[in-house]
């Protein structure tokens, strides 16, 4: 299924991307893990909006203990909460959102060992969080985790993959074209003897073409493809697309 424009009328009004965004995840990971990923994996999906973090009083009634009363009925003791002093600094901060296909190998334990990042619009939509996103992704590279970004937004006009490579100090050559906005980038970080590399496989993607299969790298010696293509047919029948592109 050629790919459509999810963040522009027709489809923004009536299939929210952030509803198709946390649907292509699943169909990713359920693709993953019917016959892709090896014993010993397993992808799930995680959907990260920020923080969004409140204080009340109720979060620190949960994991209240149970307690008997003077005439034998129950009640309920708040768990003893300890406060510290008043921060004498207090940062601003922009926590970045993220939808995210995580593989983990399970063996001594489970560990994260590969990562798929489908952009959202807040991820490209100023400086700052272009930054974060980036920096989210070298420190997957530095961890030795493979990682696969995909990027089909076009409600903002940014390459983070440019943002990525800027980061990293390298040379202007290793980037894509400014003009590419659409696509997507998979590498796998390798350590040869005293040698450290990342190998890469940048794709260019365009609304009304299909999507490609990326390599997702698992460890130095293996790598399983991701079939963008069929997953985002599926996420797209799931949301049941059709009914608005006719």
């Amino acid at each position: 299924m050629p790919l459509l424009d999810h963040f522009h009328p027709p489809l923004s009004d009536r299939r929210p991307w952030e509803s198709f965004h946390t649907t292509w995840a699943s169909a990713l990971a359920d693709s993953l893990n019917q016959g892709v990923l090896p014993a010993g994996y397993i992808a799930l999906e995680q959907v990260h909006t920020g923080p969004a973090i409140e204080i009340d009083v109720s979060a620190f009634a949960e994991g209240a203990r149970p307690a008997v009363t003077s005439d034998g009925a129950t009640a309920t003791v708040p768990r003893p909460v300890w406060t510290p002093a008043a921060p004498p600094v207090v940062l601003p901060a922009v926590f970045p959102e993220g939808c995210t296909v995580e593989v983990f190998s399970s063996e001594g334990g489970r560990s994260l060992v590969a990562a798929i990042e489908l952009v959202s619009p807040g991820n490209k939509d100023r400086a700052t969080k272009r930054r974060l996103f980036a920096a989210k992704c070298a420190t997957y590279l530095s961890r030795g985790i493979g990682l696969v970004i995909v990027d089909v937004v076009t409600s903002r006009q940014a390459n983070l993959h440019n943002e990525l490579i800027d980061l990293l100090g390298l040379a202007a050559s290793f980037q894509m074209s400014p003009d590419q906005h659409l696509y997507a980038v998979a590498y796998r970080p390798l350590r040869r003897g005293s040698d450290d590399t990342i190998e890469t496989w940048p794709m260019p993607l365009a609304i009304g073409r299909l999507l490609p299969t990326m390599p997702l790298s698992l460890e130095a010696e293996l790598c399983v493809p991701v079939n963008l293509e069929a997953s985002y047919r599926d996420a797209c029948q799931r949301r049941r697309i059709d009914e608005v592109t006719g």
